[in-house]
């Protein structure tokens, strides 16, 4: 179907429109950022990461791409945020691959950017999205992974057995529900240290909520039977097989994926980047490591889809 288009804001050297396309059995909403001035550009999709939605700072991205001459879509996976999708706070592995393959195909149907040259990007669970898509698009200009889950299995080592064992009765129960047909159970995707949660590094529920922007309150919980999916989740192991440039922007203190098994996978990408950082997993977003990373990623993407200047 064709994508409905809303009113497009213009911000300055670009605009900005609200999109829809489809996936599965609804849609996924996507803000479509158009360079003022450039016929069919190039275009990043971009994806979030563990239970979060594109307002939580892939606009900030998306500005400093477009702004460089490239077209982006940023999405919101089905059954988060303003994307469709029954039941609500529905979190899956192979839906959410889905919906990047529906983006995808979405802006290589459009006439105005150039679906050729194309690229994506991902942050955090979207980061280890991106490595996955990548591996299995071969006509990819580039790929960006920034602070990438790569290794289910690490990320719960991580969080502990303590830790792990404390959302098994959770999984268990939203398993029985979804057998008896009844609304899913869910857990924090979040909390304090000790708390039983998704993600309960000293970091993780504050750098949440310093993501949202005013007026929006995060949507703490996922249905816990994604539990089992993304403790066996390894996209950095498809690494090796990525055969487009990549870029890896890895956290020297990630607390949520543990650099060095993100390091030990990257550096199988036969034309990976690798580039570390000195700020923690939820500091990527904003501020002087922001900074940093936009830099650094609109100028490899600027390299591989807009070539020398």
């Amino acid at each position: 179907m064709n994508a409905l288009i809303q009113s497009p804001a213009a911000t300055g050297a670009f605009t900005r429109h609200d999109v829809r396309f489809d996936s599965g059995e609804t849609y996924c909403s996507a803000w479509l950022y158009l360079p003022v001035g450039v016929e069919r550009p190039p275009v990043v999709v971009l994806g979030h990461g563990l239970g979060a939605i594109r307002e939580m700072r892939l606009d900030a991205f998306s500005e400093r791409f477009a702004a460089a001459g490239i077209a982006t879509l940023a999405f919101t996976y089905r059954y988060f945020g303003d994307s469709g999708g029954e039941p609500r706070q529905l979190m899956s592995v192979k839906r959410q691959l889905a919906d990047w393959e529906a983006a995808l195909a979405f802006v290589k149907r459009r006439a105005d950017v150039d679906g050729s040259r194309l690229a994506v990007w991902g942050s955090s669970f979207g980061g280890g999205h991106a490595i996955t898509v990548a591996s299995r698009h071969p006509e990819l200009r580039a790929a960006v992974s920034q602070c990438p889950f790569t290794d289910g299995l690490a990320s719960a080592a991580a969080l502990g057995l303590k830790g792990s064992l404390k959302v098994t009765p959770v999984v268990l129960r939203d398993f029985a529900a979804k057998l008896l047909g009844r609304p899913p159970v869910m857990v924090p995707i979040t909390a304090a240290p000790g708390q039983p949660a998704l993600m309960n590094a000293h970091d993780a529920l504050p750098g949440y909520l310093a993501l949202m922007p005013k007026g929006m309150s995060f949507v703490n919980y996922v249905a816990a039977r994604v539990i089992p999916e993304i403790g066996t989740y390894r996209p950095g192991l498809s690494a090796a097989r990525v055969k487009c440039p990549i870029l890896f922007c890895v956290s020297n203190s990630d607390t949520v994926t543990p650099p060095g098994r993100t390091l030990k996978l990257a550096r199988r990408a036969p034309r990976g980047e690798i580039k570390r950082y000195d700020a923690g997993h939820f500091d990527f977003y904003k501020g002087h490591a922001f900074e940093q990373l936009v830099f650094d990623q609109t100028r490899f993407l600027t390299q591989h889809l807009l070539g020398p200047r």
